[in-house]
């Protein structure tokens, strides 16, 4: 019988298909395991060897659980809404829900082009995934529950006293009964105090906006990342250089109104859970570093010949003598307020060259220094000094306050800015505070500054007043009793984690469950959703700069009929316009674990039978991509339904690992710059070239570039001539980068299924390294796989006939299945696949070498092999009779005694000279073992009739005769 990968892939995928083989049951005696994957977004391109990689590594972890005994939920589904197919259709003048659907079922597109579609692709690989919960983010049966997630948000605010989220009808009954001012909530800034008489006398509409000021989620003006190019926001993992990852558009710093998240009101939670977490201490820190807790003081600087007020966090207070100027954020709202005519135009256009600049751009580069003089003066609260007022974008209006008092002598870039504007008007003197312990650190002598000390040790203030002569910690403490007694001051912990903005001005994506009445939001009733995305003719702006929606004619609530009418029949009354914007891409899938739960449910998002049983994901595996936004936007919402008494567990992802990159080994030509002439590697000779990246099925193994197919591949290149090796060849470089359909050096797992089998490609891609470290990728590498497998078919069956006998397997045949299970087992738990398939290699060599042909060997040799290659164990375990599938057999247990050893080769050593082995039984005492070496012939002829003085025996370790 040969090994036909494509028709054995095919029947066992088909059998699995018609059988619900991996159907998961939300009730059953069996022990619950979840093992989730970072669900795709589908786009035309579909996968390459890369994608497949954490996919095949959770299944192989499934499958194993399931083999355990386990009832394993092991899902999939598409994260499908989102920019690209929105782009897509603006291009093509497809819908994007045609071009979505065609990405995942594959079919043929409004261009011509066949795709496969991600299901098929998913499919051949032989992924066990339950696909009766399939999940798409862009179903209406799916986003209703995201748009009912979101009215729960708008009606609950954050109680710091419960220390969780509550109803708003809570703090309604709160208002009611006596104000706001004994109220501890996680809300806006600058909230007016009101008492319970004053909130029962305010208008409805009043009533309403003092609600969104705690709401969870609410409407405010905030900076954003507006992208022109694009016309819509962008968060900041989706800005890359200042210019927009998709598309690469400039993007500028603007205010809006939009809908945020209040994700701030988790911030403490979000950071104490990562104790609780088995992740990766890289992801952890990533988060911590994210969710920024920093312990200090808020500060009020008064400003000179103004009314206002610049309030400042800083985790210095210590040193608040030691200011030498302010610096406020390019956006600070009192900039304008501040600056001076004679400095206003200066200002303006630093602002404005400040907003092409992305937060994650300005946070980075620690070596540009760059700023402004307002012209303006604060007040310190101690001395009554004036303090000048800058301007620079290494401030951020997001973080703390925007504004920073500036002490140069305790820190960096604070030192930096004030030594590169030295001598300029509004730039003063350095003071230093620190009396640094002796002998004082050279290069800062007592009376000057010769660079920042940043350290909380070491020192005692100087040149502060009161200050004089304490250390940091009791410094501190007295700066901030002294800052409440003059009410310009108080202790504060604060985090670099911001609200998250939560609208996109764009088309494909949730709509929001939302219609204004007098300009404020109102929900839509949970029992009328979904709010359904409307058609629309132009997936642009419109002509006044509204977004997509503002295109759709049918697209206004009628609060009568509680229905989607047409858009011209507004009158306020009673029927209301709705809102323009749409949900971010996050929003689907920040709680998409949940829904494969009870993903047939049309009722709720999930039982609580179901919620109950699965409680939470036990393995998570993704890229590392998403440890700051998907991660901390899930946990968030998670913790939110948790308080709501939805969700069961507090963490959604108990073990989290992030698969590294496959990348792909990119193929160059070589052009003369201002020609059409290639220049083949080895001929270069320090001429100008330009590299280009050259489709890699054009290149052989031998990196040889098939010139005629290349000349035929675009227009320009038609013409091209070439420069090549003295053997007429025309060498590609080579480099090793990511794996990218930009780069042409796109591998499809399609095209090594079809010619390898998909086995293959699991134990490839298993065996190509450590699962976390990114490797390339080598298609000369698979022979040696599907080899491989050739070889483990042999030990079954020949040509034409099955050979497996019932055989008594002997010692030997033991050891090699019991130290292959124990192996593997172990390497599993471990998530060290790579190791495993060595393994699977030297097991299946030692039993050829013995010429095992034992059932009782090769029945659970093919169970341990079945998470790894699971059609060809499959294929095996049916034609060794068994009946029912591979993936519900127990995995063989693994039994020590085949392991021991019952005898030992013992090296025999002559005044410490090996000069010969010898195999004995290891159950013999020194004597025994003594006697047998003295009587070998090998022993007399080195000996030549001497007694030796002594002979040293180690019993399971060694013989040495001395003398």
């Amino acid at each position: 019988m040969k090994y036909n990968p494509n028709e054995i892939e095919a029947k066992w995928q088909k059998y699995w298909l018609e059988n619900e083989t991996f159907k998961a049951e939300n009730n059953s005696t069996k022990p619950k395991y979840y093992v989730l994957d970072m669900f795709p977004y589908p786009s035309g391109a579909g996968l390459h060897v890369g994608h497949p990689l954490g996919y095949i590594a959770s299944d192989v972890y499934s499958r194993y659980k399931r083999h355990q005994g386990f009832n394993v939920l092991h899902p999939m589904g598409y994260d499908s809404f989102g920019l690209p197919a929105e782009q897509y259709a603006i291009q093509t003048g497809q819908r994007p829900e045609d071009t979505t659907r065609v990405n995942i079922d594959g079919g043929t597109d409004k261009e011509g082009n066949k795709i496969t579609g991600y299901r098929k692709q998913l499919d051949k690989i032989g992924f066990s995934f339950d696909w009766s919960r399939e999940v798409r983010t862009s179903n209406p049966d799916y986003y209703k529950h995201t748009q009912w997630i979101f009215i729960q948000l708008f009606n609950s605010w954050y109680n710091k006293k419960s220390d969780k989220a509550e109803d708003i009808s809570t703090l309604i009954a709160i208002f009611s009964a006596e104000g706001n001012a004994n109220v501890s909530a996680v809300c806006d800034d600058n909230i007016q105090e009101f008492s319970a008489n004053e909130w029962l006398a305010f208008a409805k509409g009043e009533q309403e906006k003092i609600l969104l000021q705690y709401r969870l989620t609410y409407l405010a003006e905030t900076e954003v990342n507006w992208c022109p190019g694009l016309g819509t926001v962008l968060a900041n993992d989706e800005i890359v250089n200042g210019v927009s990852e998709r598309g690469g558009f400039m993007v500028v710093r603007k205010k809006m109104t939009q809908w945020s998240m209040r994700i701030s009101a988790y911030a403490e939670r979000l950071l104490q859970g990562l104790n609780d977490i088995d992740w990766s201490e890289s992801i952890k820190e990533s988060q911590r570093n994210w969710i920024g807790k920093s312990v200090g003081a808020m500060v009020s600087f008064n400003v000179k010949n103004h009314n206002e007020v610049i309030s400042v966090f800083t985790t210095r207070p210590d040193t608040i003598f030691g200011v030498t100027f302010m610096t406020l954020a390019p956006e600070h709202p009192l900039v304008q307020e501040i600056t001076t005519a004679n400095y206003l135009e200066t200002v303006n256009e630093y602002v404005f060259a400040s907003s092409k600049r992305s937060e994650r751009e300005r946070m980075a580069d620690v070596k540009t220094i760059s700023g402004v003089f307002t012209g303006a003066y604060a007040v310190h609260p101690f001395t009554k000094e004036p303090i000048p007022v800058w301007i620079g974008d290494y401030v951020l209006a997001g973080y703390g306050t925007g504004a920073v008092m500036a002490v140069p002598c305790g820190d960096e870039r604070d030192y930096a800015f004030a030594n590169f504007f030295k001598g300029q008007k509004g730039m003063q003197d350095i003071k230093n505070i620190f009396n640094l312990n002796s002998p004082p650190l050279e290069g800062c002598p007592q009376g000057g500054v010769d660079f920042a000390y940043s350290e909380k040790t070491g020192f005692t203030i100087q040149n502060s007043d009161f200050l004089n002569g304490l250390n940091y910690k009791e410094a501190t403490q007295s700066v901030i009793e002294e800052l409440e007694k003059l009410n310009q001051g108080k202790g504060k912990t604060n985090y670099r984690l911001r609200d998250a903005v939560f609208s996109r001005q764009r088309y494909w994506g949730e709509p929001f469950p939302v219609y204004y009445v007098n300009g404020l939001p109102q929900m839509i009733d949970a029992k009328h959703l979904p709010i359904i995305l409307p058609e629309v003719a132009n997936y642009l702006p419109t002509e006044d700069g509204l977004p997509p929606l503002g295109n759709a004619e049918v697209w206004a609530w009628d609060t009568t009929t509680n229905k989607i009418v047409n858009t011209n029949l507004v009158d306020h009354r009673t029927i209301f316009p709705l809102e323009l914007n749409t949900m971010p891409g996050w929003a689907g899938s920040s709680w998409y674990w949940m829904r494969y739960m009870d993903a047939n449910n049309e009722n709720e998002f999930a039982s609580k039978d179901a919620l109950a049983y699965w409680e939470s994901v036990d393995l998570y595996i993704g890229g590392n991509e998403h440890a700051t936004g998907h991660l901390l936007y899930s946990r968030f919402w998670n913790k939110f339904l948790k308080d709501k008494g939805f969700a069961p567990t507090e963490e959604p992802f108990k073990k989290l690992i992030n698969q590294g990159m496959i990348l792909g080994t990119s193929a160059f030509v070589y052009r003369l710059d201002g020609t059409n002439t290639y220049v083949s590697k080895n001929k270069i000779d320090g001429q100008k070239v330009q590299p280009l990246h050259v489709d890699v099925s054009m290149v052989n193994s031998s990196d040889e570039l098939d010139v005629e197919r290349f000349k035929r591949w675009r227009e320009e290149y038609a013409t091209a001539e070439f420069i090549t090796e003295e053997n007429g060849k025309y060498i590609v470089g080579r480099e090793v980068e990511k794996m990218s359909k930009s780069k042409y050096n796109v591998v499809s797992p399609d095209d090594i299924c079809n010619e390898y089998g998909a086995d293959t490609l699991r134990l490839y891609e298993m065996f190509l390294g450590p699962l976390e470290q990114a490797k390339p990728w080598n298609t000369a590498g698979i022979s040696g796989v599907f080899g491989f497998l050739k070889k483990l078919c042999r030990l079954y069956f020949d040509e034409h006939t099955m050979i497996v006998t019932d055989e008594v397997p002997t010692k030997d045949n033991l050891k090699s299945l019991h130290k292959t299970i124990k192996k593997v087992a172990e390497d599993i738990e471990d998530f060290s696949f790579n190791t495993s398939v060595s393994q699977f290699m030297i097991c299946v060599n030692e039993l050829s070498a013995q010429n095992c042909h034992s059932r009782a060997i090769l029945e659970p040799l093919a169970i341990v092999i079945s998470p790894y290659a699971p059609h060809i164990a499959e294929e095996l375990w049916s034609l060794l009779g068994n009946t029912d599938s591979i993936a519900t057999v127990a995995f063989p247990v693994f039994e020590p005694a085949h392991l021991v050893e019952s005898s030992k080769e013992y090296p025999v050593s002559f005044n410490g000279k090996m000069r010969f082995t010898m195999v004995l039984p290891l159950d013999l005492t020194k004597e025994q073992i003594e006697e047998i070496v003295m009587k070998d012939e090998r022993t007399l002829k080195q000996l030549e009739g001497r007694t030796p003085s002594k002979v040293i025996i180690v019993p399971g370790k060694i013989i040495n005769l001395v003398g």
